[in-house]
């Protein structure tokens, strides 16, 4: 059976992790809050003190954590896990973080004979949940050919994006992409229902029209419009607003080491950050939808 370390059981962790579970892995997981750490012991996985207890033995080690200063303390320097993974071992850094870190931990990955795929992932809790992830890959295609029955424990599309750090580019343009389209569909719902549409209809009529997008099909930010979906649950679980943050600023820092002009992208930082400072960054990033409504 292939022993598998878990680092991070967070909103996406302990999902994912739960998933290797049911598909018959041995996991043993670690994370910095104890409750976390109860509830996966709880679905019958093992659990450790520390990450460093958490690897031994693995054959495999997958990390999801919340950005790359926690990915880089987690693997680099005198004391990170890289000085302690045997060679051979296979890691799967499912966190998204920026490009250029992701590489970083790659060079000192390969340096120690250690085999290691960015893999971000979108889909969110739900997804997570359902093991039906997306994961976009970057590394070598061989490496790539080892993970994947692990990857296909927790996702349904799996995508070689290319090599070291595409995962986290391919990641970066799409939350860009995202947070653009949920702002345009939260301004849209504001606009009709100000001029006294029903959001319901309204959100069926852009739907099958050329306005449609994953927001209106999967995540209307209006709340009562769709069930079990943040927005009609106080915009309360689903991807928080301040990591949605947090990946703009890392696809604008890419759109400056590229020198790409990426505009809408500028914009959709600007306006994340004013609902942060609103203090609404724990909530769903649907959560936009409040600045669009007196």
């Amino acid at each position: 059976m292939t022993q598998i370390a878990f680092i991070g059981l967070g909103h996406m962790g302990l999902p994912m992790a739960r998933n290797l579970l049911k598909n018959g892995f041995a996991v043993t997981a670690f994370d910095l809050v104890a409750e976390a750490l109860s509830a996966f012991a709880q679905d019958g996985g093992k659990t450790a003190a520390s990450a460093a207890e958490a690897i031994k033995g693995a054959s495999v080690v997958v990390s999801m954590l919340p950005a790359s200063r926690h990915v880089e303390g987690l693997y680099l320097g005198d004391s990170g896990l890289l000085q302690q993974i045997v060679p051979g071992t296979l890691v799967l850094e499912c966190s998204t973080i920026a490009p250029d870190s992701a590489r970083k931990v790659h060079a000192a990955a390969a340096a120690k004979g250690i085999a290691l795929l960015d893999a971000p992932v979108s889909g969110g809790t739900a997804g997570a949940a359902a093991g039906t992830l997306t994961f976009m890959v970057g590394g070598k295609a061989e490496d790539l050919e080892k993970a994947r029955p692990i990857l296909a424990a927790m996702g349904k599309n799996i995508f070689h994006a290319g090599p070291d750090g595409a995962g986290q580019v391919a990641k970066v343009c799409n939350n860009q992409l995202l947070a653009v389209h949920m702002i345009g569909t939260a301004e849209a719902m504001a606009l009709g229902v100000a001029s006294g549409l029903d959001p319901a209809v309204l959100a069926e009529i852009m739907r099958q029209s050329s306005g449609g997008n994953w927001s209106l099909e999967k995540y209307n930010p209006w709340p009562g419009v769709m069930e079990n979906v943040p927005a009609s649950k106080g915009y309360s679980g689903g991807f928080m607003a301040e990591l949605m943050t947090k990946d703009l600023g890392l696809a604008q820092e890419a759109a400056q080491a590229t020198g790409s002009s990426t505009p809408m992208g500028a914009l959709a930082l600007q306006i994340y950050r004013m609902l942060l400072k609103q203090g609404d960054g724990k909530l769903d990033f649907s959560a936009v939808q409040k600045l669009f409504v007196e």
